[in-house]
């Protein structure tokens, strides 16, 4: 019987440093070399062994990964393994020739972060002056380049009120998706947790918007880090009297919501393979032992598939498959990955 648990996504932290100073950084990144980041020749081992077994996308990620010399010879070599590669960047760093680079890579998509319609908000937001305007250039010369890029924006209280304006502004970019990931506190999110972390209440009103917008918006528009959204949508679409389906919902149909450690892992800068990046803990190293070793044997991962395995109400929930809870809010919320998700508000009918 072949294993339904396959990595769809993984997302590879090439390095810490960046040139930012994001309130919310998973990274916790700064302009220093941090100790033991994987070399090149180890990096393409690893790539080996992934793409020997499956064919995933890969998501080349930070800190910045364009800080590293080698970054165009790292997505090259996992293109030409079989693997779609993407790169997620923060955008100021693309000049013409950069952008040039990335196409010739082979790169499929990039994602550019983007947490605010205006100057002062991003600006504010990513610590930076300027950083709204490099971003936005950026964008503008992958498009050029013929390269496909996505505008990725966290949510917090800062700019909960600011998301039409940022989905008008992905649309007027011509970006080929808007993805909005609600807040995990974890890096510096922790430090901004208490402050900037919209309720449950609102988190449930945000997603319910999404549903609505996601609809007319022409742009494929997802909400990342939701587990709740997949609940929301069939609750919705059940009050309309239809059935989701690919034509009209698109991949919010066909998956479920938390994917770590079943669809989806984050590698470290240096070999820690975890279910997420938001989720810190570790099941193993790839330095160390194989990557398939890990994905399909790790016992952090066998718990996480074993959906039985959920505590509080959300191994009651009747939305458990769908949505599953985010394991990284449990994670901080109690210091047990399997908790119930703290941040939502639905109570599953064998709870009453």
């Amino acid at each position: 019987m072949m294993n339904k648990n396959i990595p769809r996504l993984i997302f590879w932290e090439l390095t810490r440093r960046c040139n930012l100073n994001c309130a919310h950084c998973r990274a916790e990144a700064d302009d220093t070399e941090f100790s033991g980041e994987l070399d090149t020749a180890s990096i393409k081992t690893i790539i080996d062994q992934i793409s020997g077994e499956y064919k995933p996308i890969i998501i080349l990620t930070g800190g910045e990964p364009l800080y590293r010399n080698d970054i165009f010879e790292i997505a090259s070599y996992s293109s030409s393994m079989g693997l779609r590669t993407a790169l997620a960047t923060n955008g100021t760093l693309i000049d013409e020739d950069v952008a040039a680079k990335i196409k010739k890579s082979g790169i499929m998509r990039a994602s550019i972060s983007i947490d605010g319609s205006t100057a002062a908000a991003h600006d504010s937001f990513r610590g930076v002056p300027g950083a709204f305007n490099g971003a936005l250039n950026g964008a503008r010369l992958l498009k050029k380049a013929g390269v496909e890029f996505q505008i990725n924006t966290t949510i917090t209280k800062r700019n909960v009120d600011d998301l039409e304006n940022i989905l008008n502004l992905a649309i007027a970019e011509k970006a080929s998706a808007l993805h909005a990931f609600m807040l995990v506190p974890v890096g510096c999110g922790i430090e901004i947790a208490q402050t900037d972390m919209i309720d449950a209440q609102k988190y449930e009103d945000v997603l319910k918007w999404f549903y609505y917008k996601s609809r007319e918006s022409g742009i494929e528009f997802k909400a990342t880090c939701a587990p709740h959204y997949y609940r929301i949508i069939r609750q919705l679409a059940k009050e309309e009297g239809r059935t989701l389906s690919f034509e009209t919902d698109g991949m919010t149909a066909m998956t479920r919501g938390c994917l770590a450690g079943t669809g989806v892992c984050f590698i470290s800068h240096r070999g820690e393979v975890q279910p997420c990046g938001y989720l810190p803990v570790s099941a193993g190293n790839v330095t160390r032992t194989g990557f398939k070793e890990i994905w399909e044997n790790s016992e952090l991962f066998r718990t996480l598939r074993d959906f039985n395995a959920l505590k509080g109400k959300c191994g009651l929930c009747e939305y458990k498959a769908v949505c599953g809870g985010c394991r990284a809010r449990a994670f901080y919320q109690t210091n047990d990955y399997m908790e119930e998700e703290p941040y939502c508000l639905y109570e599953p009918v064998r709870a009453k």
